[in-house]
């Protein structure tokens, strides 16, 4: 085999049967290979949509995503994308195309240092310019893609190595990955005295408090969070990419911290005396002012990166481990009764009041998409984009678990929605698959419709259309004395003319009082089809934390920030 030809092999070895990518000069060897390959390619119109949707590919099964790019421009394009991933800790392998290792330096035509370049946004990068590298480099990549916090792993690979044939000792002699011999066991053992000392703060505690992040899905540790949490009693809340680990009907169960989280969720954090933080990072979106962030609570946090514990918010005890090896040693005998009612209420009395629908105005973005979660199967997936659109997917719709809600959540990318939504539907192609999209967010990658038509992939799209550049608007409006600058979209082509097009069925909502027909209708569509609901552009996102401020200072309605 050559270069080529053994990538391939090396990933149908891995169980890959679909890819995502875009071809070039560079590159080409590897698509001429594909021609004899089992593994499926889908070509995006866009390297950046290729990668989201590798990324959507990754995050609804918690696997490994694949993406291919050549050298120069497409190396590049993929920039944005290998940052989205590393931010949210994303399992991707993309491998680049490079100038062959005789022209390299010489500013050959689209030649770009990529590896340079990706150092900042990979887990790990590499420049494999000799052909007996490669078994190695993609075996190492691999696992590390997976190791511990998950990431990207970008290999740039020059034309004249994927042309190179490889031997069978060569094959033979890669060492592959040094991977960890440290037993579960032994992981546990040393971490006796640590959860010791959690388990004799949960007794003592009278306020306690969970605070989940998306490191527990990925450690697929969501049983045992849930375990915990029934064993325990304890109250919880989600940050972003948490949403799912815990049943958002649960008792215990509050919602999303933050920025715009929920507000039962955000007193909890600001009046807990005992904050157990597992697989989350304590980001800025989800803490708000942070010297003010649960200033009575002794925080404990449990994270597989050890980097990212104490990086924030100083803690009593932290570990660093697999959270689902530790969840399950955690106990407690405390009764949490009084401090559960006291939430529950808090939670009741902010409940958001959902439209009937029965009156004629225009469509409610809440209450469209909880109408939207009310009618998705459990085991539909919903990718979303940037914006006001995706605060209002984390508020009013509900999930069993992190793999069916992809989101842009560290990196906030626009356009993410709907390549992500691509690949979660070719990976779960039995399940239902929604892209909820702002109508800025859209135009980002909106040629990926073609690839829609291309494969026949019946995604079901959303566009949440107010006309604005929504969440940038509403910050000018509350924050900058309404100077609005550059975010009218009053230009925006008629979607559904737009959507059609493409091949795809449309139709528009513009009646609040037809919203459950117009969903019904979507959601019965055998191929992809896209609903355009138009949004009076005076609708925000509530509640809202200002800047520089404690969550639970946050704003509940316009009124209140007078």
């Amino acid at each position: 085999m050559n270069g080529a030809q053994y990538i391939l092999h090396f990933l149908e070895q891995k169980q890959v049967h679909s890819v995502f990518g875009y071809p070039g000069g560079a590159i080409m060897p590897l698509y001429d290979a594909m021609l004899d390959s089992s593994i499926k390619h889908y070509l995006a119109r866009h390297e950046q949509g290729a990668a989201f949707s590798a990324i959507g590919y990754a995050r609804s099964t918690n696997s490994v995503g694949v993406c291919i790019g050549t050298s120069g421009p497409g190396a590049t394009n993929l920039i944005t994308s290998l940052a989205d991933a590393m931010l949210d800790s994303v399992p991707l392998l993309v491998i680049t195309g490079q100038v062959a290792t005789s022209s390299m330096g010489s500013d050959a035509f689209q030649e770009v240092d990529v590896l340079g370049l990706s150092l900042s946004v990979c887990k790990h990068s590499e420049l494999v310019t000799d052909i007996r590298e490669l078994p190695a480099a993609l075996e190492y990549s691999w696992e590390l893609a997976q190791e511990g916090r998950p990431g990207p792993i970008l290999l740039d690979v020059p034309k004249d190595v994927l042309l190179t044939e490889l031997n069978d000792t060569d094959i033979k002699q890669s060492s592959g990955t040094q991977t960890s011999t440290t037993s579960e066991m032994q992981v546990i053992d040393g971490h006796q005295q640590p959860v010791s000392e959690i388990n004799q703060l949960l007794e003592q505690a009278q306020k306690p408090l969970l605070y989940v992040g998306g490191g527990v899905a990925m450690a697929g540790a969501i049983q045992e969070l849930n375990d915990f949490i029934e064993r325990s009693h304890l109250p919880s809340v989600s940050t972003l990419k948490g949403l799912g680990c815990v049943p958002s009907a649960h008792p215990y169960y509050l919602g999303m911290l933050g920025m715009h989280g929920l507000p039962g969720a955000n007193i909890a954090v600001q009046e807990c005396d005992l904050l157990l933080v597992v697989g989350a990072r304590l980001d800025d979106r989800a803490t708000g002012k942070l010297d003010e962030f649960a200033p009575h609570a002794k925080v404990v946090h449990v994270d597989i990166d050890a980097a990212e514990l104490g990086k924030r918010r100083a803690t009593h005890i932290a570990i660093q481990a697999d959270v689902k090896q530790i969840l399950p040693l955690l106990t407690t005998h405390q009764d949490y009764d009084e401090w559960n009612a006291h939430l529950r209420q808090i939670k009741a009395e902010k409940a958001v009041q959902y439209s009937d629908f029965s009156a004629s105005a225009r469509p409610d973005a809440p209450s469209v998409l909880h109408c939207l979660s009310e009618k998705l199967p459990k085991n539909a997936v919903v990718a979303c984009d940037v914006g006001q659109h995706q605060m209002w997917v984390a508020q009013h719709m509900q999930f069993t678990t992190p793999c069916n809600h992809l989101t842009s959540g560290g990196l906030g990318t626009m356009g993410f929605g709907l390549p992500a939504a691509i690949g979660a539907k070719v990976a779960r192609p039995q399940h239902t698959v929604v892209s909820v999209s702002g109508d800025g967010s859209f135009m980002m990658n909106v040629q990926e419709l073609g690839t829609l038509k291309r494969y026949g992939i019946p995604v079901k799209i959303i566009i949440m259309d107010n006309q604005r550049l929504g969440m940038v608007k509403q910050w000018q409006e509350l924050f900058h004395e309404e100077r609005y600058s550059e975010t009218n979209l009053s230009c925006n082509p008629e979607f559904c003319a737009l959507a059609q097009v493409f091949g795809l069925t449309a139709r528009e909502l513009t009646n609040n009082n037809q919203t459950e027909e117009a969903l019904n209708w979507l959601l019965e569509q055998e191929g992809a089809a896209l609903l355009h609901v138009r949004l009076d552009e005076q609708q925000n996102v509530w509640p809202i934390v200002p800047p520089n401020t404690a969550n639970h200072k946050m704003w509940e309605q316009p009124s209140c920030n007078a």
